[in-house]
């Protein structure tokens, strides 16, 4: 699949949620994004299970290695499950050789931030996991979640940082647009928890960015202030693709290759 085919078919995609009811539009976005996964590793274990009355699905190479891993998907708050996202959890667990518990959130409008923020949490500290990998929304989620010195790693896909404002995100791009961003931010911005900007996340952060997406160039700024804070941050950017390109990191061979660099600096990290 070319980049192109891939921006093309993902648009069409997105494109067609217009006006559909929220279910239809979310079992709509959930066969989408299937669409591009990889299939299943054969001696990968999956299953649903719940962890603190919060619905997951586990993920479980045979040869797991100890210490789980908690994946958070995107989809801008509303959209997205561990359905849609079942393939970039999947890589994630066969790539790190542990397991993955894939948090299915409670989603807005039904739920607030908070709740979706409470789910998350409840399973990080039930599960106590070596690392939380998320992206997207997913991602700030990841970084609201974990708590202060909180001693894992944490990694990142092209999360949005900080407070955005217009004039501090990056230009508009195909499948993901400046407003579309604020949209989003306006949606959950009354609950979000105080951010300090110049703060790291975590101690230990694994970034992974695309060329044209907004959110990149505050993601770079945020990677700067972090560094400076003493947090070690490995960052890689994607060329030539566009947010949500990680659902075809099996077709296009930029993101291929951006994904297994993030998936080995993160085993890295796990095995030192």
């Amino acid at each position: 699949m070319t980049p192109q085919a891939f921006r093309l078919a993902f648009a069409s995609g997105l494109e067609a949620l217009d006006g559909l009811p929220l279910a239809a539009a979310r079992r709509h976005y959930d066969r989408l994004c299937q669409g591009f996964a990889p299939p299943l590793p054969s001696d990968l274990a999956v299953g649903d299970d719940a962890i603190a009355g919060v619905s997951v699905r586990r993920f479980r190479p045979a040869r797991a290695r100890d210490g789980a891993i908690v994946y958070l998907h995107g989809g801008g708050w509303t959209l997205g499950s561990v359905r849609s996202h079942q393939g970039i959890a999947a890589s994630l667990a066969a790539g790190l050789t542990r397991e993955v518990a894939s948090v299915d959130y409670r989603l807005a409008p039904e739920a607030g931030y908070g709740d979706a923020l409470a789910d998350c949490r409840a399973v990080i500290e039930a599960l106590a996991p070596r690392a939380v990998v998320g992206d997207s929304a997913g991602a700030r989620l990841a970084m609201d979640a974990l708590p202060p010195a909180w001693p894992g790693l944490l990694g990142l896909i092209y999360p949005p940082v900080g407070h955005p404002a217009r004039q501090a995100l990056g230009p508009d791009a195909p499948l993901l647009s400046g407003e579309e961003v604020l949209a989003l931010w306006r949606s959950v911005a009354g609950e979000l928890p105080p951010v300090d900007p110049g703060r790291a996340p975590a101690r230990r952060v694994e970034v992974l960015a695309v060329e044209h997406d907004p959110l990149t160039a505050p993601l770079e700024r945020a990677v700067v202030s972090w560094r400076a804070d003493g947090a070690e941050v490995g960052y890689r950017r994607a060329p030539g693709l566009w947010h949500g390109a990680l659902h075809a990191h099996a077709h296009l061979p930029a993101m291929r290759e951006a994904w297994r660099d993030l998936c080995g600096a993160l085993a890295a990290r796990l095995d030192a």
